[in-house]
């Protein structure tokens, strides 16, 4: 599914909003989700999968990359958002941060509920399976953070 005006998907990509397309949002969405930004300079919709979390009603993704994602950078311009969640759409509104603290927060969040997958994504990134608070701040350092709150929901 390719948004008209947007640039082509990777081939990851294309396979998560193809899954969403068919209906199969349920089963892909245990993991994955779908934020709709606004291009920061052509104003165009940008589709991109992102693994979430959901603790007590706000949506948090992550950016392997920083502040470098497009993604985030999109937010960053215009922080109102869409999401595909499971069989959900909905609009939000982004909450950036990058503090360290607050994301290694998500991190220990994330570890505990997957830690076989998070476990080897620290461990690709140099970390041990089971990192210490302070390991986690400093790779948590290299990360950005978006909190996404649905429109109207009390902060």
């Amino acid at each position: 599914m390719r948004v008209p005006g947007s640039r082509p998907l990777t081939p990851p990509n294309r396979l998560i909003t193809t899954l969403y397309a068919l209906g199969l949002g349920p089963l892909v969405g245990r993991l994955v989700l779908l934020l709709m930004t606004t291009g920061r300079k052509t104003g165009l919709r940008r589709v991109t999968p992102l693994q979430y979390e959901e603790i007590d009603g706000t949506i948090y993704v992550a950016s392997s990359q920083g502040q470098r994602a497009d993604w985030f950078r999109n937010v960053v311009a215009n922080p109102r958002v869409e999401v595909r969640l499971k069989w959900h759409r909905f609009r939000g509104i982004c909450e950036t941060t990058t503090d360290p603290k607050r994301i290694a927060d998500f991190l220990e969040v994330r570890l505990r509920r997957h830690p076989e997958m998070v476990g080897r994504i620290l461990r690709w990134e140099g970390l041990p399976a089971e990192p210490s608070r302070a390991q986690l701040e400093k790779y948590a350092a290299k990360l950005a953070l978006a909190a996404i709150r649905p429109e109207g929901a009390a902060s």
